[in-house]
């Protein structure tokens, strides 16, 4: 039998491994939301806003891959949209499918509730075309080959693609016209061969080479290659600040995260000073370089991106990073002896139990509670910072909005990647403000069983607006209403299991972990410090600069 546009439309979504479609209802997509409540292997998780929604799906797509949203036409799309250019900067593939009015109401250019009340049916999707890859109208005569080439999209550009569906179109059978034909992008071997005799010359002169781990080294899925080539040649490994869990950190090569000014200095130096640098997936923004302060010479620098390869500032074109990084393999290019390695500054655990608590004295404790495999959503902020430089076990998924930076983002990106990642540990690390944001998706994750340990730090207000405000730290702005969370979780969870706890010293914090990795349940652990300054030592150097510059 023919399937219907929304039946082929699940089809093709369940071929890329989804299990779980995210999203809010809303009059216009509810021939979506009826078709998929009929069809087998996928299910709907229901968000209390599209926002969330959207952040849902990206922590999601973090551990699967790939995600889908619904939302309805307008005020549904647009509550959405702050997501959907999170994934676009973020690299992140989402299908965001989004349910119209009539086909021939938008025809006839009625006037509709959720729309501008101008007529016009299309403005939401061509504001959608410039952040997502793909933008279309879906309908029965296209659905066959628009469908399957948005999904394609989304795979090779991992970008968010939009696909609007008239609600009187998805019950209809597809309309079978062939699928639109695209050449894959293959490596073109002339430039290949180039890159690679440039990138040749420049380790024919290297003594030390530093192998320098970035973004797109886990959006594209290279690590396997990344963690070959380094034991092929033999070299230490640095991870940038956005690439933070692109390699493993119990490996023997690992020498740390490399932060420019603000990070390891020991890192730094090594980097700084290596003869040359290779560097995957390479991401040049102000988080990722520390403000700027990354000084890699672009003279000893090859770097290894999707889709091309550059050396010494040289751009070699169409060449796919799985065949570059398989060609510099292939080099006659190894180091002697092992490779030196540094401590975590979080290694030892520091702070006496009846200490209040501090930066200083939780990080350390957040790094020795981890285990492998462990998935770790960490939200906007002094976290961000700080759980940037904890050593992570083998196996550890590392998900934060590096380049977006949307404060809130982490509860429901958590609800997302438990679902996702069912038979793993998640751990949601995020401040009491960004909490505010998007806390009605605690209910969400009680109400599906969802099992993480979230830590709130409460620090009194936004500690990183007052790192960052280097003239007024102390404006009014930056403080925030102080909420009862053991109560409030309490109300979201209704009769679900929840483990809750304040803490406020050492101590209490060590006995908290160790209760909550014991609780089958959710467990909610808020942590209570009572200086709004207390901060992880990259943010005290960071200010330092801002203040000196």
């Amino acid at each position: 039998m023919t399937a219907t546009v929304g039946e082929f439309l699940y089809q093709c979504l369940q071929r890329e491994g989804m299990t779980e479609i995210f999203g809010v209802p809303g009059d216009f997509n509810f021939p979506l939301l009826d078709t998929l409540e009929a069809y087998e292997g996928l299910r709907f998780i229901d968000n209390r806003n599209e926002l969330n929604a959207g952040y849902a799906a990206d922590g999601y797509a973090h551990v699967k891959g790939m995600a889908a949203l619904i939302t309805t036409f307008g005020v549904g799309e647009l509550s959405a949209s702050n997501a959907i250019a999170g994934a676009y900067s973020e690299n992140i593939p989402l299908i965001h499918i989004v349910g119209s009015p009539d086909s021939n109401d938008q025809k006839e250019k009625r006037k509709i509730h959720h729309s501008l009340m101008d007529g016009d049916f299309e403005v939401f999707r061509r504001i959608h075309e410039h952040m997502t890859g793909y933008a279309v109208k879906i309908t029965a005569e296209n659905a066959g080959f628009k469908i399957p080439k948005a999904i394609r999209i989304a795979k090779e550009k991992k970008k968010p693609v939009y696909l609007d569906f008239p609600m009187d179109q998805v019950l209809q059978p597809v309309i079978w016209r062939g699928e639109e034909e695209e050449s894959a992008e293959v490596t073109e071997e002339a430039s290949l061969h180039a890159a690679l005799a440039q990138a040749k010359e420049l380790l024919d002169q290297a003594k030390h080479t530093v192998l320098l781990v970035d973004f797109n080294t886990l959006r594209y899925d290279l690590e396997h290659h990344v963690q070959t080539l380094a034991e092929k040649m033999n070299v230490p490994v640095a991870q940038m600040l956005q690439g933070k869990s692109g390699f493993d950190e119990e490996h023997p090569q690992y020498i740390g995260m490399y932060a420019g000014a603000f990070g390891n200095q020991e890192v730094r130096v090594k980097v700084e000073e290596a003869d040359c640098i290779i560097a995957v997936g390479l991401l040049w923004t102000d988080f990722n370089t520390a403000k700027y302060t990354a000084n890699i010479a672009p003279e000893k620098l090859i770097a290894v991106h999707p889709r091309s390869v550059a050396v010494a500032e040289r751009e070699y074109e169409k060449i796919d990073a799985v065949d570059g990084l398989k060609a510099l393999q292939a080099l006659d290019y190894r180091e002697n002896g092992k490779v030196e390695t540094f401590p975590s500054i979080y290694d030892d655990v520091v702070g006496e139990p009846e200490e209040r608590l501090s930066a200083a004295t939780y990080y350390p404790r957040f790094q020795h509670m981890l285990k492998q495999d462990d998935v770790m959503i960490i939200d906007t902020g002094t976290l961000s910072y700080g759980m940037s430089q904890v050593r992570l076990p083998s196996g550890a998924l590392f998900i934060s909005h590096g380049a977006w930076q949307s404060i809130g983002y982490a509860t429901p990106a958590a609800l997302g990647a438990a679902i996702a990642a069912d038979n793993r540990r998640v751990l949601l690390f995020i401040g009491e403000g960004a909490l505010q944001f998007s806390v009605q998706e605690l209910s969400t994750l009680i109400e599906n069983g969802c099992k993480p340990i979230i830590f709130i730090l409460n620090n009194q207000g936004y500690t990183i607006e007052r790192y960052l405000n280097i003239e007024h730290p102390f404006a009014d702005y930056n403080d925030i209403p102080r909420w009862d969370h053991m109560t409030l979780a309490e109300g979201f969870a209704g009769t679900g299991d929840l483990f809750k706890t304040e803490v406020r010293t050492n101590g209490e914090l060590d006995e908290a972990i160790r209760r909550a990795e014991q609780y089958d349940g959710m467990s909610l652990i808020e942590l209570i410090v009572t200086d709004p300054m207390d901060a992880p030592e990259y943010l005290h150097k960071l200010r330092e600069n801002e203040m000196e510059a």
